[in-house]
């Protein structure tokens, strides 16, 4: 098929974009992108109920800061991901009349497995979280009951690694939060 007068080919569409684009006018539903398989996100009380606690921690913190706490886009350029974490912490100049964010952007990021994400929340969201910048990750594991927290981001992943640490054992969020986080409830 020739390209009509004015128009550019098929072969000149960035997939990248092309792709990040389709997910952002995806009717109904959001989505988010693991490296290049679209994925819908499909999140059960049980899962939003550990988030809320989350962000019943962090709120006044956050506040303090002049931060934002939500669960908005993040873009990896260059790659064929987009993620939507469950909670992600970024400065609140950097959130107005934005779109998608980069991991690097944040203060913290934060992912609460489910059945459909555990390998991906735990090991392509790490390195990929690490490689674009991502100053901590932290992972709540509901299905082994432990959080991980992640820091000092690389091109190779991540060099320093807290945990896993049960549930009811705190987790020490470092500066800026500079915080005790109780795991109890999650």
């Amino acid at each position: 098929m020739s390209a009509l007068p004015g128009e550019l080919p098929y072969s000149s569409v960035d997939p990248e974009e092309a792709l990040k684009y389709a997910i952002q006018h995806h009717a109904r539903e959001r989505v988010q992108i693991i490296e290049g398989v679209i994925e819908p996100m499909t999140l059960g009380w049980d899962h939003e109920a550990t988030a809320s606690h989350l962000r019943c921690r962090l709120n006044d913190k956050v506040r303090a800061l002049d931060c934002v706490m939500g669960s908005g886009d993040l873009d990896l350029p260059g790659s064929s991901n987009w993620f939507v974490p469950d909670v992600a912490v970024v400065p609140c100049a950097l959130a107005k009349g934005s779109g998608a964010l980069l991991p690097g952007q944040t203060l913290l990021v934060v992912e609460v497995t489910s059945e459909d994400s555990d390998a991906t929340d735990r090991v392509v969201k790490p390195r990929r979280y690490a490689e674009y910048g991502a100053p901590l990750y932290l992972l709540i594991d509901r299905r082994d009951c432990a959080c991980t927290l992640f820091s000092e981001p690389g091109r190779l992943g991540y060099t320093r690694v807290a945990g896993p640490l049960p549930f009811g054992q705190p987790i020490e969020l470092p500066e800026p939060f500079g915080l005790s986080l109780d795991t109890s409830e999650f």
